[in-house]
């Protein structure tokens, strides 16, 4: 198996339990059935990036990978295809939703308006302490991967974890749901997903991590301007270095 094939093979079974039980609604929600135990590791491999834009997937590979029948991957490649995740044409089956130069720049530009505007609401309301507890815990973690002074493959999904629970933290104490709704409509995109990190660049990684220190410090002071513009520019950053990416 090579590295490509090892690292998408770790990402189908890496933080699965973790996604499934948070798609599951908690403790006291029936457990999930298998269709549904597919979808969410395939759609957090999808925003993880483990798989190239565009790319075609084959059935039968990711079935073996899955260790399941065709029966609930289909079943998940079609959750995934509705929510925007997947492209599907007939007789020529599913294929990684892609984006081009101009397009991801627009996607960028809708992303920082409104996790600008949850950073803002998040910094006038105030963050509850158990998000601010969960924003420190997930800081901390992030601080100990960079403190390695380089990026390790086995670091990548713990990082990825930790960018999506600093996000969801200030998105929640944003306290409105439509615009949860809409970021999440966002982060569908694979590219544009808070889970999909760019895990090439230590120095460039830093510096957005210090970003997220900066917007803790603004949001306990309540200061919302500053909360807004720091989020704006940390998506920015991001969509700068996504869309060179894509030009390459």
């Amino acid at each position: 198996m090579n590295k490509q094939a090892a690292d998408r093979k770790k990402g189908l079974e890496g933080p699965p339990e973790v996604r499934a039980f948070e798609a599951s609604g908690g403790p006291n929600a029936p457990p999930l059935t298998l269709a549904q135990t597919v979808t969410e590791r395939l759609r957090g491999a999808l925003l993880e990036g483990r798989f190239a834009p565009e790319e075609k997937l084959n059935e039968a590979a990711l079935s073996a990978l899955l260790a399941v029948s065709r029966t609930p991957l289909r079943a998940a490649l079609n959750r995934l295809a509705a929510e925007g995740l997947l492209d599907y044409v007939p007789n020529r089956g599913y294929s990684v939703r892609g984006v081009d130069v101009d397009g991801l720049g627009s996607l960028f530009e809708v992303r920082g308006a409104l996790e600008g505007l949850a950073a803002r609401n998040a910094a006038e309301r105030g963050l509850s302490d158990a998000l601010q507890e969960a924003y420190r815990q997930a800081l901390a973690e992030g601080d100990r991967v960079m403190a390695k002074g380089r990026l390790l493959p086995a670091d990548r999904s713990v990082f990825s974890d930790v960018n999506s629970r600093i996000h969801a933290a200030i998105l929640q104490g944003a306290d409105n749901r439509m615009l949860q709704d809409m970021i999440r409509l966002c982060h569908n995109i694979p590219a544009s997903s808070e889970r999909n990190v760019l895990w090439d660049d230590y120095h460039w990684l830093r510096r957005s991590h210090d970003d997220h220190h900066r917007l803790l410090e603004a949001i306990l002071l309540r200061d919302a301007p500053r909360a807004e513009q720091l989020m704006r520019e940390h998506i920015h950053t991001v969509k700068l270095k996504r869309g060179l990416r894509v030009m390459r």
